[in-house]
């Protein structure tokens, strides 16, 4: 364990940075299982998480010491449970935001949480959230960015993006851990202190395809819709020739451009 000059009052503070790990998701929660006393804001850091998960179960690749895999564990038991989506729009602006710190435009939030440049897939967020009656007990946000990977199977290859090939240099990961901890911190207070409008406008503001015609994909067909917003629940509403439609997740598949 290690103590951290970031400059945060406890996001990131206490970082744990392993060489090898399966999920640090599953690290994380084996820590917790365990009661052992672990600070809020804990990060775990991986250098290789071989078998990293996406949303759904989907598996996420990553080339060791290139990317960030990481998790970060927050106690968020002041949040309603009707209004956890805004825990999601908290993380994915801290991360969407800690980015653009390094690219200075193009980076949005797919809904719900996938990290874009451009039409390409830079990252993804995983929140699993274990709840005791009707509070959220703990959170364990996994983050998933590709940063100094070059490299992609080709079955990604088309989707997929990495902040080397933005910027033509590599970073280092403990400079994007640190931004992402400081706008964590930043996004993490608003929620805390109930500013659901702030979210809710910047989640809006950053959000991929808002206002913008494009194709879908639902029950096996293909229709043409414009993003207008997201509901306090998280669906996603997209305005069509049927008129306003509400989406939850995996309910709806964007089509991919290039």
């Amino acid at each position: 364990m290690q103590n951290n000059t970031f400059s945060t009052l406890f996001v990131g503070q206490n970082l744990i940075k392993l060489k090898e790990v399966d999920s640090t998701n599953n690290f994380l929660k084996d820590m917790l299982s365990k009661s052992e006393p672990l600070a809020e804001g804990t990060v775990i850091m991986a250098d290789n998480q071989f078998s990293g998960r996406g949303q759904q179960q989907s598996v996420w690749q990553t080339e060791p010491g290139k990317n960030i895999s990481m998790s970060l564990y927050l106690k968020p038991v002041f949040l309603p449970l009707d209004k956890q989506f805004y825990l999601n729009m908290a993380v994915s602006l801290a991360v969407s935001e800690g980015l653009s710190q390094f690219v200075q435009e193009g980076i949005t939030i797919k809904w719900p949480n996938d990290i874009y440049y451009l039409n390409k897939k830079i990252g993804g967020i995983l929140i699993e959230n274990t709840l005791t009656g009707n509070t959220i007990k703990s959170s364990v946000i996994g983050i998933g960015l590709n940063i100094n990977q070059v490299n992609f199977t080709e079955s990604i290859r088309s989707k997929a993006t990495s902040l080397v090939q933005i910027l033509q240099k590599e970073t280092r990961l403990i400079e994007i851990l640190e931004k992402i901890s400081i706008f964590m911190e930043k996004y993490y207070l608003i929620l805390k202190s109930g500013n659901y409008d702030i979210l809710q406008k910047n989640y809006l503001k950053q959000l991929y395809h808002i206002n913008i015609k494009a194709s879908y994909l639902y029950n096996g067909e293909i229709f043409e819709g414009v993003i207008t917003g997201v509901e306090d629940g998280g669906r996603l509403v997209i305005q069509s020739n049927k008129g306003q439609e509400v989406f939850n997740f995996k309910e709806i598949e964007f089509i991919h451009t290039k």
